[in-house]
């Protein structure tokens, strides 16, 4: 007769229940870790290609390109003026004003041009020659029937904001815009788009250091200053500049009129006091028109 099975103990039966299930969970806890990392691994590169094909990458990368060029004094606020100004850039938004929005929309281009724009000063430049590009692509946003381009109207108006906002007199840079403006439906490139918003820029700059010189000849009450010792000055400065290379850039007749050195104005000043003619009085007005003259003599006119 077969022996029957011996039971196992109650005791031993549950200590060895007990090892099983003491392994198990070990085993799917390793597995379910080993699917965690892997599934978050898919997902941070996920996001990482999201956020390149969006070109949020890019932009964010262009920012702080540009505030590394820039160097505000504040960054934080200067980043939120930037991605605030970054709406109208893209040709795919230019549909966006057609009549009656479309007045509306080109005046946010042009401000968001101007403010390129004046992101660098005209002696970097690199980073003013990257700022015109970008104020340029601005305005050249096409729409749904608007070829892409930019036109000599949006240009003319861009070069008086520029004056505009500059403070010079009207009567003072009216001459160069004159000089320097397109025709209304004429194709305005690139090239002559940097050179125009260089030529209001280095004017303004040219005006505000004619200001200053004045303002050491006047008399303090009168406001005025005497016509001879004005003129000589005015003389000196023409001379300055006369000296350049007619093909210069406008830049350079800025650094030649910063030449003008104690001596050479002493010197103006003291041929100015041997006269013996009676001299009238010069208004600063008349003194900055005279001085943006000789600047603008020097600048070549678009066409």
């Amino acid at each position: 007769m077969a022996a029957l099975p011996v039971p196992l103990p109650s005791a031993k039966m549950a200590a060895v229940e007990k090892r099983r299930l003491a392994v198990t969970p070990a085993a799917s806890f390793a597995d379910s870790g080993r699917t965690t990392v892997s599934q978050a691994a898919a997902a941070a590169e996920s996001e990482e290609d999201f956020l390149r094909q969006v070109g949020v990458t890019e932009m964010l990368r262009a920012a702080l390109l540009k505030v590394l060029e820039t160097r505000p004094e504040e960054p934080i606020a200067f980043l939120a003026h930037y991605f605030e100004n970054m709406g109208l850039r893209s040709p795919a938004n230019g549909g966006a004003g057609e009549p009656p929005g479309q007045l509306l929309l080109q005046q946010q281009r042009l401000g968001r041009a101007l403010w390129h724009l004046r992101l660098a000063h005209h002696s970097q430049r690199t980073a003013f020659n990257n700022n015109v590009s970008v104020a340029y692509e601005c305005l050249s946003a096409s729409g749904r029937k608007k070829k892409p381009g930019l036109d000599g109207r949006t240009y003319s108006e861009l070069l008086k904001r520029v004056c505009r906002d500059g403070g010079a007199p009207e009567e003072v840079v009216a001459p160069l815009l004159r000089k320097i403006q397109c025709r209304d439906h004429e194709a305005v490139p690139l090239g002559i788009f940097r050179a125009g918003m260089l030529s209001c820029f280095v004017l303004l700059e040219f005006v505000a250091r004619a200001s200053a010189l004045f303002q050491l000849l006047e008399d303090p009450g009168l406001a005025v200053a005497d016509r001879r010792v004005g003129q000589a000055v005015l003389d000196t400065l023409e001379g300055a500049l006369g000296a350049g290379d007619l093909a210069a850039a406008p830049t350079h007749y800025l650094e030649a009129g910063s030449r003008l050195g104690p001596d050479s104005l002493a010197r103006a000043l003291d041929r100015a006091a041997t006269g013996r003619r009676p001299s009238a009085p010069m208004a600063r007005e008349e003194f900055l028109e005279k001085a943006a003259a000789l600047f603008i003599a020097k600048v070549k006119p678009v066409g």
